[in-house]
């Protein structure tokens, strides 16, 4: 699906927009399926994530249906993210972040995982899934195009203008490639109607996953898998597996 020039853009900018990339029967099955989710989760909802302040998440979503799987394992996507990580990659973690209306909180200006490109080279990308239009008011993602390139992380809790930085706006149906390591944050919700978004985010395959796939399916789950999808899970993988044990290790002695 990549052209030269699609190419050229996620090398040099860092990001992909890939308008109308959601057919219409597809997005409103992923809106009801997350809108349900909502409700029946409650207060929980997002508790195998994190919470955040002014949103409603969801996580570990590959878990909770069979659309979820298909969302993380489109041969199209795939394309971009080994444009961007290699052909070793892993799906890191699906989650759903819903801006609530007159939400006038920014996220802080931020790389996802922390991620610092290593002599390896770039080892996150994230896919965002537009489910409604992305605008100047209502929450869209910002980012400054090339800051994959600097090596540095930004200032943490800042949630100020920068220079250089853009909107990613669009309908929904809409998906952006993005390079992780640049420089992103969602914006505030000015109007009365919330503001949803899929992200799928994967890591390099020498790195642990946000959310440990393996653990956190179930056994019915992980049976109605495609091969593709096992693959991109990472559940056939023994490395990810030592990967999750050392990091599930390392958090208990943070602690």
């Amino acid at each position: 699906m990549l052209s030269p020039a699609d190419k050229r853009q996620l090398d040099e900018l860092g990001y992909l927009v890939l308008p109308g990339f959601v057919p219409p029967p597809m997005l409103e099955a992923l809106r009801e399926r997350c809108e349900a989710l909502w409700a029946e989760e409650g207060d929980d909802a997002g508790a195998e994530f994190r919470p955040e302040p002014g949103t409603r998440r969801l996580a570990n979503l590959v878990d909770k249906g069979a659309i979820f799987a298909e969302v993380v394992s489109m041969p199209a996507i795939l394309e971009c993210i080994e444009h961007v990580i290699g052909p070793g990659y892993k799906l890191s973690s699906l989650n759903a972040r819903s801006t609530n209306p007159h939400n006038g909180e920014a996220q802080p200006w931020h790389c996802d995982a922390g991620a610092v490109a290593d002599e390896r080279g770039h080892w996150v990308c994230n896919s965002i899934w537009m489910l409604d239009d992305f605008t100047e008011e209502n929450g869209a993602t910002r980012m400054i195009p090339r800051s994959h390139t600097w090596k540095r992380l930004p200032e943490p809790g800042n949630t100020g203008p920068l220079p250089g930085e853009e909107l990613v706006t669009g309908k929904a149906g809409t998906v952006v490639i993005m390079n992780t390591h640049m420089w992103h944050g969602g914006t505030a919700n000015r109007t009365d109607r919330c503001r949803r978004a899929l992200h799928a985010f994967y890591t390099r395959d020498d790195k642990p996953q946000q959310q440990y796939q393996k653990g956190l399916l179930r056994p019915a789950t992980v049976a109605a898998l495609t091969p593709l999808q096992r693959r991109v899970l990472a559940i056939d993988d023994a490395t990810n597996d030592r990967l999750s044990t050392a990091t599930t290790r390392m958090s208990g002695f943070l602690k």
